[in-house]
């Protein structure tokens, strides 16, 4: 045995940006995020060629489980047109051959911030979520230590105060973005700053979803066919951003989720913010013979 016949001739970067070594903790990460739903497991994370809080944590997930074969979206807030959503799409292919895509019904992966596409999701996909604040207990336990002890002991009083003390002052639950979900009847997790609108779309999914933090360093998964509840009282329903009533002003889709547009002259109009489904939906009115999938939502409701 030689040392030239352990090594590989050098190259510029590793495939896929990262080296064997952090995919294989990735792997090992991901492994245990799916066999403990909503617990966030740490990891070593890399650096890689953009900022902190510009989702290197999705990145680096997608990074460890892209292939060749694999079809890639990337999308920010809805849209795959982004600044941000277009410069990471490009990486992910350049640096691993896959091929990209706009179309929800053909990625294999879906990288995400903010948003979870409207079109469902199957088994052989898996949505991959950027996560700036991973942590659901932070805005009522700022030390970490003593946070984590609160997850082991599944100690969560605190989460339902908040929940009650909105509902005394308010009159109604003001959380919005990154609603505190009970995953699997065991840990509450933060679902990254998905609208309220996203959040049922995690329970019992068929996909895969895995929700990463470079920045703080932690993972956590949703399985396929697991539960997921977003943290309501028994008797105060949890209600959803009400767009039964709201139709894109570009194209035909109507109560799914909008993005308001402010006018000058005053007033809004609202665009649908999957961008993707809004080009599909004024393909196929001008006769192309467009594919949309089954959505989530039904004029604004929920079908499960």
């Amino acid at each position: 045995m030689t040392l030239s016949a352990l090594t590989r001739p050098w190259a510029a970067i590793s495939w896929g940006f990262l080296d064997a070594s952090a995919k294989r903790e990735m792997r090992r990460k991901i492994v245990k995020a799916i066999a403990l739903p909503g617990c966030q497991m740490p990891y070593a994370s890399r650096e890689l060629p953009m900022a902190r809080g510009w989702g290197t944590g999705g990145l680096q997930v997608t990074l460890t489980l892209i292939r060749p074969e694999s079809v890639v979206k990337v999308i920010d807030q809805g849209a795959d047109d982004g600044v941000n959503a277009a410069s990471i799409r490009r990486f992910l292919s350049r640096g691993s051959g896959a091929r990209e895509t706009w179309d929800t019904l053909e990625a294999t992966i879906i990288q995400s911030r903010h948003r979870i596409p409207e079109e469902r999701l199957r088994d052989d996909q898996v949505l991959v979520l950027q996560v700036p604040n991973p942590e659901p207990l932070r805005p009522v336990q700022p030390d970490m230590s003593v946070a984590r002890q609160m997850h082991a002991d599944a100690d969560y009083g605190r989460l339902w105060l908040v929940l009650y003390e909105q509902m005394v002052r308010s009159g109604r639950i003001l959380q919005g973005a990154a609603y505190p979900s009970l995953v699997n009847g065991r840990h509450v997790m933060t679902p990254s700053p998905i609208p309220r609108w996203d959040v049922p779309k995690l329970h019992m999914a068929r996909h895969l979803t895995l929700l990463s933090a470079g920045r703080e360093k932690r993972l956590f998964a949703v399985p396929p066919h697991t539960s997921l509840e977003p943290l309501v009282f028994s008797d105060v329903p949890y209600r959803v951003e009400d767009h039964a009533g709201l139709t894109c002003h570009r194209s035909d889709p109507k109560g799914v989720f909008m993005n308001e547009i402010p006018q000058d002259g005053g007033g809004s109009v609202f665009e649908a913010s999957d961008s993707n489904l809004g080009i599909k939906a004024i393909r196929r009115a001008e006769g192309d013979p467009i594919e949309i999938g089954a959505t989530w939502y039904q004029d604004g409701e929920f079908r499960a």
